[in-house]
């Protein structure tokens, strides 16, 4: 059996502060003086959220940030990540680390010098929350563009997408997209296939974070597979946030036969449980997914990210040897 640490793949959907180690979060919180928030057992979405909020109110201080961008990058390439797009919003550590420029810039330096450490490529997504005036959006989009070329490759859109939906957020979007970053808002998770039409046509999606709800229209199913764009899915979050039933009724075997481009990630392994290798284990055993399609889901994730061409395919062909051997 192929290892599938030793297969190379990008981490495209994973924000930054729900892959905190739950062993640094207890840090954290001890060197507070304070005992850690609770990571599991959430009933709803909203829920979810407020224990993410809790985890990231004990990032406190600049060698807190740095310790958890750079474990996070650690994690990836133990996982057999070659390039890792992780997202966060600056904006959430200006109070207490400066203006937005230097936080970004901060934040960018020390994960591309880990990730240089360690031989892997570090790219990031500024992400938008939409639950805030689409005007900081448009405020995001211009400081994501003024890093355009330095690291940050993509733009996000996260929170509940059933309660915000992307219209506000076109001129963000655009925005981002003028500057050369990547659209690659979530959709299709909170809700159906209209989202996911609405973050295509509205936003100019490139890669969509979930869009695992597009299997409810075939439509759509056949205009994902036509247009390659890649969704980037996320097994164990799909479960424990109530979108599918159970592993077993997970979608993506039927997407990718459908000829959906799609990426596995972890989303918030603080929350959910399983890293990226892990993901990748699950996929295999649980929703039986060959060594053939795992190395198609693998070139989706680095053909679908923002890294450079000739990294790509030195890459892809890196899992075209993962797979021969």
């Amino acid at each position: 059996m192929r290892d599938l640490a030793a297969l190379p793949k990008a981490h495209l959907h994973i924000h930054l502060e729900g892959a905190m180690r739950p062993q640094t979060l207890a840090e954290f919180a001890k060197e507070a003086g304070e005992v850690a928030p609770p990571t599991r057992g959430f009933t709803s979405f909203p829920h979810f959220v407020e224990m993410y909020d809790g985890a990231v109110a004990f990032i406190r201080t600049r060698d807190q940030l740095a310790r958890v961008i750079r474990e996070v990058v650690q994690d990836a390439a133990a996982s057999g990540a070659v390039w890792i797009e992780a997202q966060a919003n600056p904006m959430f550590y200006v109070p207490q680390f400066g203006t937005a420029q230097e936080v970004t810039t901060f934040m960018l330096e020390t994960g591309q010098a880990e990730a240089a450490r360690l031989g892997i490529g570090f790219g990031m997504m500024v992400v938008a929350i939409r639950n805030l005036p689409p005007a900081e959006a448009e405020s995001l989009a211009v400081l994501a563009g003024e890093f355009a070329g330095r690291g940050v490759v993509s733009f996000g859109l996260a929170a509940d997408e059933a309660l915000w939906p992307p219209a506000p957020f076109e001129k963000a979007f655009a925005i981002a997209r003028e500057a050369g970053l990547k659209s690659t808002p979530h959709a299709g998770e909170l809700l159906g296939p209209d989202s996911i039409v609405d973050a295509l046509d509205k936003l100019g999606a490139q890669r969509i974070q979930h869009g695992v709800r597009a299997v409810e229209d075939p439509e759509l199913v056949r205009r994902l597979a036509a247009e390659g764009v890649v969704l980037d899915v996320c097994p164990t979050s799909n479960v424990e946030l109530w979108v599918v039933p159970e592993i077993g009724a997970h979608p993506l075997p039927a997407l990718l036969e459908a000829g959906v481009r799609c990426s596995i990630n972890g989303d918030d392994p603080l929350l959910f449980g399983p890293g990226l290798l892990e993901e990748y284990e699950t996929a295999r055993t649980a929703l039986k997914l060959s060594d053939e399609q795992l190395a198609d889901v693998a070139k989706a994730s680095l053909e679908g990210s923002a890294a450079p061409a000739d990294f790509v395919a030195t890459q892809v062909a890196a899992v075209d040897a993962w797979l021969s051997a």
